[in-house]
């Protein structure tokens, strides 16, 4: 069973004065799958419409027309029911991490959502499967790196267990150096919990690096999707060529 579904999936937003409206196509005649286990790269230009199709999966954006599925299911009207199982790793860290706050409360936080036991133990737990020591729990923020703050992200993301994990832009504000340590760590952890992960990027290399499929989005459709190993070699559509030539 897919862990999420995607059918013909459309977003028009109204644009323009209210006495000349028109509809833009955020996305239109989107259908994708990701399996438990699988990371899916979504790859695309700005404005190519990825940023919209991860509000639509993770349930913030509500389709025009089309259908999401959620482990077998339709999304529920009330969001609030999917708390828990399903995550997000953004760009910049510190939009997860509110700046009042010890790291250790923020791993929790999830946690509390869902009405669940905030065990120290677990949070300690949850900071050294992502590679930090247990002091960091102590910490604000703003006292930590760009790559441990990203590690605390992770962590977060991790503590509910949740079958599906959004990754957006998650390494492409990080040194290179930083970048591959994290990209190997979203492997490693996929391989122990076997979260489903939509991995937006702009960056080729490293969707090569962690994806098993890729689909390419220009103007809001998909135009390719293939199985990483094929698109890097031989590409089918013409914009798809472009970006593997470019990288």
């Amino acid at each position: 069973m897919s862990v999420l579904e995607l059918d013909d999936v459309a977003v028009t937003f109204g644009a323009g004065p209210p006495w000349r409206r028109r509809a833009v196509h955020a996305v239109r005649g989107v259908s994708l799958r990701l399996s438990p286990g699988e990371t899916l790269g979504l790859v695309g230009e700005s404005g190519s419409g990825k940023t919209t199709t991860s509000m639509v999966a993770l349930g913030l954006q509500r389709p025009t027309s089309g259908s999401v599925r959620f482990q077998g299911e339709p999304f529920p009207k009330r969001r609030r029911l999917l708390a828990g199982r399903m995550q997000a790793v953004l760009q910049h860290p510190q939009w997860s991490l509110n700046p009042r706050m010890r790291v250790g409360r923020s791993v929790a936080e999830p946690l509390a959502v869902l009405g669940e036991p905030q065990g120290e133990q677990r949070v300690l737990d949850m900071l050294a499967q992502v590679g930090l020591d247990e002091s960091i729990a102590q910490r604000y923020p703003h006292q930590l790196s760009g790559g441990q703050r990203q590690r605390v992200s992770i962590a977060r993301a991790l503590i509910t267990r949740p079958p599906f994990i959004v990754f957006d832009e998650a390494v492409s504000a990080l040194d290179v150096s930083v970048q591959a340590q994290i990209l190997n760590l979203i492997k490693d952890l996929q391989a122990e919990f076997g979260f489903a992960a939509l991995f937006i990027s702009h960056d080729l290399g490293a969707v090569r690096y962690v994806a098993d499929r890729v689909a390419v989005l220009r103007h809001g459709e998909v135009v390719e999707t293939a199985a990483a190993e094929v698109f890097y070699r031989t590409p089918e559509h013409a914009y798809s060529r472009q970006l593997v030539e470019a990288l």
